[in-house]
């Protein structure tokens, strides 16, 4: 009987030292040169030297991520498709009608890496020094309040949204195309407010430019921990982390998840890959793959509460 049962064991075996048999593709569902391409070439990199195989990265954007994740969702499950992927990942079916795929159940998750703490942060001159006190600078500019972010759909649009319903106010989204120019509009005063990446606005929070007021997601960064976040003032807002992570095609084995999981946590935490998320606006932040798989319906249950109260329908 245990001769049976390593002979049964030996084909896992033997397939998962065969790991990679061929070329890795990282696709991402963005345009070269933002965040997610940078993080994943620079890992993608290392990922290669760690698994001893071919690793490139294929950019697939397109109607707000879907192209890629389509791509990846129906790619054979072998490991040798992942995709590469912010939270908003879990976010898609309630923001883009007829998504062509489940974020969860048509997904394997196999290592979060990083994540990007996001601020709302307001112009000097704005009187306001923290979330109340901008709650009633709103509240007693109605109409008139418009806050800036890097997208529709993004994590940040989805929490200015959600602090209108839950502070009751009526602030105006308008949406960039890109954090930079919006940071641009923010400096300039051309918009009032905006939900934007914490570590692109702490050199100008720093030198007087923007004044940032709160952390958008449920904890408070490690980058500046003096900083609250809002749902310390605001009953009942939370935003789920916005993190940076490689997910699979659902059906992979197990064994090719967990050797992903364990190069990818050896990569996550060399110099080179934090000066790089660093660089990308991610703070080093790894989650392995069972956590990753427990987390995956949590996240996609809170976006679907978010656009639920803030009334945000499918486009």
């Amino acid at each position: 009987m245990k001769s049976f049962l390593l002979l049964l064991a030996f084909p896992l075996a033997a397939f998962a030292q065969a790991f990679p048999s061929k070329t890795i593709s990282l696709v991402v569902p963005y345009a070269p040169g933002g965040g997610v391409d940078t993080v994943a070439r620079a890992l993608g990199h290392e990922l290669a030297t760690a698994l001893g195989g071919n690793v490139i990265v294929e950019n697939r954007p397109g109607a707000s991520s879907i192209i890629g994740s389509q791509y990846v969702a129906k790619a054979e499950p072998s490991g040798h498709v992942l995709l590469v992927n912010v939270g908003t990942h879990y976010a898609m079916p309630y923001l883009a009608a007829n998504v062509p795929y489940d974020p969860v159940k048509d997904f394997t998750p196999i290592t979060i890496v990083g994540k990007a703490p996001q601020v709302l942060a307001v112009h000097p001159s704005v009187p306001a020094k923290n979330v109340a006190e901008f709650i009633d600078y709103v509240k007693k500019n109605p109409g008139k309040v418009s806050f800036a972010t890097s997208g529709k759909g993004t994590s940040q649009h989805l929490a200015g949204e959600l602090l209108n319903v839950t502070a009751k106010l009526d602030m105006t989204h308008v949406p960039y195309k890109g954090g930079g120019a919006a940071i641009n509009d923010l400096v300039g005063g051309q918009v009032p407010a905006a939900m934007l990446i914490m570590s692109n606005l702490l050199p100008l929070a720093h030198g007087g430019k923007v004044r940032m007021l709160a952390v958008i997601e449920a904890n408070r960064s490690k980058a500046a921990p003096d900083l609250p976040t809002i749902g310390e003032t605001v009953r009942g807002f939370a935003v789920p982390d916005t993190w940076i992570g490689f997910l699979g095609p659902a059906g992979m084995p197990a064994t090719v998840t967990e050797r992903l999981n364990g190069a990818l946590t050896q990569v996550a935490g060399s110099a080179t890959a934090r000066s790089r998320l660093e660089a990308a606006g991610f703070e080093p932040y790894v989650v392995q793959a069972p956590e990753f798989a427990r987390l995956a319906p949590a996240n996609a249950a809170a976006y679907r509460r978010i656009t639920s109260e803030a009334a945000i329908k499918p486009e």
